[in-house]
């Protein structure tokens, strides 16, 4: 397996359509990040959700995620399930974002993703953030589409089952879903870990990167 480590990482920003979102797609990452360095700083977003249970769900969540990081949290109240008809207000949201920190790493949705709100937020992110690392997060749905990534974080041990707890434990107003479970997020760790060589891993898609390997 190849592995190229990133260096300096001081600043991140991760976004997320949807309330839990960004807790499912790269929660061990930021979990891994947050504890390798403390006081690293993350600037969050979301979409929708803000206002009511869904943002105090959020804000605890990614506290947990983001242990000892200078987290900074917006969340909006776009009506869930109908971005592509709030794409000014989306883009005009990911473009504050963007005008208050110089990222090292982005963790967004992926570009394919079926769900249409994960879908417009992956295409803006682009448009904002045009010389960062982007990493596309996935996240398992009916819709199976579910593709083959690019790019693996391990998760060492126990940090795949404190994710799974952490998410149980934040959101409970998704444990009525048929999906939302601790064998379908174990699961699909597992399958990514197989994949590079480990227990457990997180998946992205990387669509565009320079690397830098010396002169």
């Amino acid at each position: 397996m190849i592995r190229l480590g990133h260096g300096r990482l001081e600043r991140v920003v991760a976004v997320g359509a949807h309330c839990d979102d960004i807790a499912i797609g790269a929660g061990g990452t930021l979990l891994t990040m947050c504890l390798a360095r403390p006081g690293l700083r993350v600037d969050a977003l979301v979409l929708t959700g803000g206002g009511g249970e869904r943002e105090r769900e959020e804000r605890a969540a990614l506290g947990a995620f983001c242990p000892g990081a200078d987290l900074r949290l917006d969340v909006h109240k776009l009506p869930d399930g109908r971005l592509p008809a709030r794409w000014e207000e989306a883009k005009g949201a990911v473009e504050e974002l963007r005008a208050r920190t110089e990222p090292d790493l982005v963790l967004a949705p992926r570009a394919d993703d079926a769900h249409q709100d994960h879908r417009v937020l992956a295409k803006l992110v682009p448009t904002a953030f045009r010389d960062h690392l982007v990493l596309g997060y996935e996240i398992a749905k009916w819709d199976g589409d579910l593709a083959r990534p690019t790019a693996y974080q391990p998760l060492a041990d126990g940090r795949a089952e404190r994710k799974v707890r952490l998410l149980q434990e934040h959101y409970p107003s998704q444990r009525h879903r048929p999906w939302y479970d601790r064998e379908a997020f174990l699961g699909l760790a597992r399958i990514r870990g197989i994949e590079c060589h480990a227990r457990y891993a997180e998946a992205f898609h990387v669509t565009k990167l320079t690397l830098d390997l010396g002169d």
